[in-house]
């Protein structure tokens, strides 16, 4: 009688651990499910956004750009099979940090702003503008004509208006440049001792503008910003004199979040290439940025402007 007690207890034991075992495994898948649901679909290579954000940073008029960027929206939204929209930002800054977050998915960034976003954010470049033919340009530095400035020299103790100090062609090209003119360290001593004064107004056809109406004495922006005035401003090749330039720049980006699904990333790349051959698309860049034509681009393009920040990165106010 024993034995078969003994019989029946492990006939008995081994059914519960099934039980168990099948428990476990029921509650592992179900959990499994569960964390794959949500607003945005995923794979074992990243996420896919139900809604794709696309981040803009002004160089004109903010509600311009809005609206301007309306269709490019559109038209990628359908070559991808998602809702797309475009998003303007209020600085180069803001928009590293939205897409440190995934709140914008594509950014339009110029080349220090995309040096931000992949040391702090892995940011990836995928594309790059091209303008006259060229992938690299110059920041100029912009002066009344009738200034009597005619030298770097000549800019001590006066006012020195740019778009922000995230922007690469109106800040940090130009602030290095003369650092290394006048044996400045960082770019704070620059400004407090060397400029009378400065002044942060948003966009570089701000800054350009800024100069003209006499509220500042130079201006440093992308070359050649006076091409956007003159339809507001007449005279402006005339009124306004190029002092100088920096060394090339590499263009502006597109650049992607980490979190991106990277089959979806090289649609979203193969979809802006095939944008060349569309003029109003590329009508619609070239209104927005002066983008002539879209072209690949690699990390290591931009090791210059890399090298340049971290002359002075801990002294920039981001």
């Amino acid at each position: 009688m024993k034995k078969l007690y003994s019989l029946l207890f492990v006939a008995v034991l081994a059914l519960v651990l099934a039980a168990c075992g099948s428990s476990d495994d029921s509650s592992t898948g179900s959990e499994s499910d569960s964390s794959s649901n949500g607003d945005d679909s995923a794979n074992s290579e990243g996420m896919i956004p139900e809604t794709l954000v696309m981040g803009f940073v002004p160089s004109q008029d903010s509600d311009t750009i809005a609206n301007t960027i309306e269709p490019l929206a559109e038209r990628l939204g359908e070559e991808l099979g998602i809702e797309v929209q475009g998003q303007v930002m209020t600085n180069y800054n803001a928009l590293v940090e939205a897409m440190g977050a995934n709140q914008v998915h594509i950014g339009f960034i110029p080349a220090f702003g995309y040096v931000l976003a992949n040391e702090q954010y892995d940011v990836e470049v995928i594309l790059k503008s091209i303008r006259y033919g060229s992938g690299t340009y110059k920041a100029q530095y912009v002066v009344r004509t009738d200034s009597g400035i005619e030298s770097f020299e000549d800019l001590e103790g006066k006012i020195w208006a740019y778009g922000d100090q995230g922007s690469t062609s109106g800040y940090l090209f130009p602030a290095n440049q003369l650092m290394q003119e006048f044996g400045y360290d960082t770019a704070a001593e620059l400004e407090s001792n060397f400029f009378g004064g400065t002044v942060q107004t948003g966009g570089h056809d701000n800054s350009a503008i800024t100069v003209l109406e006499g509220d500042a004495d130079v201006a440093t922006t992308f070359d050649d910003v006076r091409t956007e005035l003159e339809e507001e401003y007449p005279t402006v090749m005339e009124d306004l004199t190029i002092l100088d330039y920096t060394e090339d720049i590499p263009n502006d980006t597109i650049s992607v979040t980490k979190e991106l699904d990277k089959e979806f990333v090289q649609k979203i790349k193969n979809t802006f290439l095939s944008f060349n051959e569309d003029p109003e698309m590329i009508e619609i860049m070239n209104e927005v940025y002066n983008w002539d034509e879209i072209d690949e681009a690699t990390d290591d393009e931009y090791q210059v402007v890399k090298d340049t920040y971290a002359k002075f990165k801990d002294n920039i106010e981001l």
